[in-house]
């Protein structure tokens, strides 16, 4: 019966069938694990046969032997061993016939030496050459006309020698990448850590124009800190490298939510991750979920904050602050907030960002239900302080949700400048006080501005005292329609134009979130958990506002009712007319309108969210936000190539972000020379834009930056226009 009939004969007793971490089952009870050191064949929990990586005639032996005892069927043999039915039966029939000898591999050529030798060979290529035909050439010579044919091909499939130096090789078009089969069973197994990237060389490869992220990507600083953050991450062939840049190339190709992976070949962004595929969807959502359990996105979202300032120190002076609203479309009961885009109130989370002078995103986290944006401001007052230290004073600009003097006074003690709009702006200034300003941003543009400056007080309340706020008021005035906009400030800047500019540039931030909504799905939901929500919240009443409803209709039905009573009576009607029942009627309203209020009154105004809705939840923010680092360095990466553009693309200002798009979706050759990696991107659809690529390619080019997780350098070029 074989090794294995032995195994399984009836004085065997069967152990617990407990399959090998990191074997393949091929029926109940047998499992084959294999590796680079070689396979072992498992029968209920127990290794009954083994072979060498090398032994050939081992393996063949194990796989007939496992079909030949009847422990397992032949499609699932050969499924498990890298093989078909037909090839697993021809193994058997050898076996049968010879023994174990049979299964020895054997090599396949002629029988007996060729009678084409050399000499043969090159008078063959001469009569060719000199263009007698095949049966004319195997009649001279006195071979076959098959021999003829074999020879004149060996010729013309022998390479020519190059002269040194000598042309470059031909990539191979649409190479695809090396299977890492093996890679992923080690994973598996527990004996790799992440799968190392390897560059799949070859041209015309599709979408290899999003590399040209890689070396603005790096400058966020996304990988490291990823990779700092979650260090306890388990062994996987998808390390914390390969995930990020598969959310980033993902994103970058307009499928930023994780099922958008189906829509995308898997080669194809492979390639790009140096890796044969792209993690599947339920790969990535597993992983995410995973990194989501250890509670760390805020320190993550804070490593990237630090690095940014580190990187961006002059683009810290003006920090934008407003709030987003996401939609929540769910069964959960999550509470309500304004959507202002749909002007409505309904389900959603609110979240706080923080952007910096030029709109690239710094800081997020989700918002208490109800907090409003003057409450967020001090969060932002102490995240500053910690990331730009004691000695600096930047300026926290914001709309008029966050409008509170008394906060203003607060920050403005606490080393921060303040820039908002007005709220309920008083009366227009004079046109006698307004002056035109020009102010040059940074890009050498030309910015005019028609300004009114003075010093206010503006008055408010703090511990039932009256107080003054003393600050300045920038007023912009449009000559077209006359309209005035007020401008409140702390900062004693001499140029007012340069503070007015500050403030109207806050459509930064609001251009990050329309185009994140668009383009990198900000209001993705990314996770089904949600968490309890606080029970001891205390939320309004919905009996106290039942009963002041009614007390206000009831009112309001009388008040109707002694409007019409009294018209009555300066027409005359009621003369004559006895009205003492009436009078008492008017009398017993106006009791039971106070009675009404009286209940009202009794009725707490707030009760605890327990008592109202026990089921009460809030959407679990810790995915969430790990998407959104991502996200938001993937934007801060596309917004830098932007900026390189300006200067090399007369429509930089339009069409910027559209050129960078259609460069991410172009095919581009790959080619390792040496220990630099170029990648020749394909030309773009008109010449201006091609000629814009080549310039960006330079600048790039001169970041020297790496490839992640490997040793090459990176250099862009493109291909010629035709």
């Amino acid at each position: 019966m074989g090794a294995l009939g032995a195994v399984v004969g009836k004085g065997c007793p069967m152990p617990v069938p407990v399959a090998p971490l990191g074997s393949c089952p091929v029926a109940d009870g047998v499992d084959v694990g294999e590796g680079d050191d070689g396979g072992v064949v498992f029968l209920w929990g127990l290794a009954c046969w083994c072979w060498q990586p090398d032994d050939v005639v081992a393996r063949r032996l194990a796989a007939v032997q496992l079909v030949v005892t009847g422990s397992a069927k032949p499609g699932a043999v050969a499924a498990a061993f890298g093989t078909d039915e037909v090839t697993l039966w021809r193994w058997r029939r050898s076996y049968e016939a010879e023994g174990v000898t049979g299964l020895a591999p054997r090599r396949r050529g002629p029988k007996g030496p060729s009678k084409i030798d050399q000499a043969k060979t090159d008078q063959i290529r001469r009569l060719r050459a000199e263009g007698l035909s095949r049966d004319a050439i195997a009649e001279r010579v006195g071979v076959s006309g098959a021999s003829v044919s074999r020879a004149l091909a060996a010729a013309l499939a022998e390479p020519e020698p190059a002269p040194a130096p000598g042309p470059v090789a031909a990539l191979e078009p649409l190479a695809r990448p090396e299977p890492r089969d093996g890679e992923r069973q080690a994973a598996r197994r527990g004996e790799l850590a992440e799968a190392e990237p390897r560059i799949t060389v070859g041209s015309s490869l599709p979408l290899a124009g999003a590399l040209v992220i890689l070396p603005a990507l790096a400058a966020t600083g996304i990988i490291d800190c990823f990779e700092v953050t979650y260090t306890k991450a388990r062994a996987a062939f998808y390390g914390a490298r390969a995930l990020v840049l598969t959310m980033v190339f993902a994103a970058l190709l307009r499928e930023p939510r994780a099922e958008g992976l189906t829509r995308l070949d898997p080669t194809d962004v492979g390639r790009l991750l140096g890796l044969d595929r792209a993690p599947e969807v339920k790969t990535l959502r597993r992983r995410m979920a995973s990194l989501a359990e250890e509670c760390r996105a805020s320190e993550l979202l804070a490593a990237l904050a630090r690095h940014h300032t580190a990187a961006h120190a002059g683009a810290m002076g003006v920090l934008y602050v407003d709030g987003h609203v996401r939609a929540y479309h769910g069964s959960a009961r999550v509470p309500k907030a304004h959507v202002a885009r749909m002007r409505l109130s309904m389900p959603a989370e609110a979240d706080t960002w923080v952007a910096d002078a030029n709109g690239d995103g710094l800081l997020v986290w989700q918002a208490p239900p109800g907090a409003s944006l003057a409450a967020e401001l001090r969060k932002v007052a102490a995240w500053a302080r910690e990331l730009l230290g004691p000695d600096r004073r930047p300026t926290i600009a914001f709309d008029r949700g966050g409008w509170s003097p008394a906060l203003f006074a607060e920050l403005h003690a606490s080393g921060f400048d303040i820039l908002t709009y007005r709220k309920a702006p008083k009366a227009p200034e004079p046109r006698s006080t307004f002056t035109t300003h020009v102010y040059l941003d940074d890009t050498a543009h030309e910015h005019r501005y028609v300004l009114a400056d003075r010093r206010v007080r503006i008055a408010y309340k703090h511990n039932r005292r009256d107080r003054r706020f003393a600050c300045r008021q920038i007023t912009r005035l449009d000559p077209d329609t006359g309209h005035q906009t007020q401008i409140l400030t702390t900062r004693t800047d001499p140029d007012p134009a340069a503070l007015a500019h500050a403030m109207f540039s806050r459509w930064r931030q609001e251009n990050f979130f329309r185009y994140m909504r668009a383009h990198y799905g900000l209001d993705a939901l990314d996770a089904y958990t949600t968490t309890d929500d606080d029970p001891a919240r205390l939320v309004p009443n919905p009996a106290r506002r039942a009963a002041d409803r009614h007390r206000r209709d009831t009112a309001a039905q009388l008040t109707a009712a002694e409007a019409t009573e009294g018209r009555a009576r300066l027409d005359g009607h009621r003369d004559g007319v006895d009205t003492t029942d009436l009078d008492a009627a008017f009398a017993d309203a106006d009791a039971h309108v106070e009675e009404l209020r009286t209940a009202a009154r009794a009725i707490p105004a707030k009760v605890p969210l327990g008592d109202l809705h026990p089921d009460a939840a809030r959407l679990d923010p810790e995915r969430k936000r790990i998407h959104d680092a991502i996200r938001m360095a993937t934007y801060n990466a596309e917004s830098t190539l932007a900026r390189l553009l300006a200067p090399h693309y007369r429509r930089a200002d339009d069409e910027a972000r559209s050129l960078l798009r259609e460069i991410f979706g172009a095919p581009a050759d790959l080619e390792i020379t040496g220990n630099e990696l170029h990648v020749r991107i394909n030309p773009l659809s008109a010449p201006r834009r091609t000629g814009a690529l080549a310039a960006l390619c330079e600048d790039l080019t001169n970041t020297r930056t790496t490839y992640p997780g490997t040793h090459l350098t990176l250099v862009y070029t493109t291909k010629n226009h035709p």
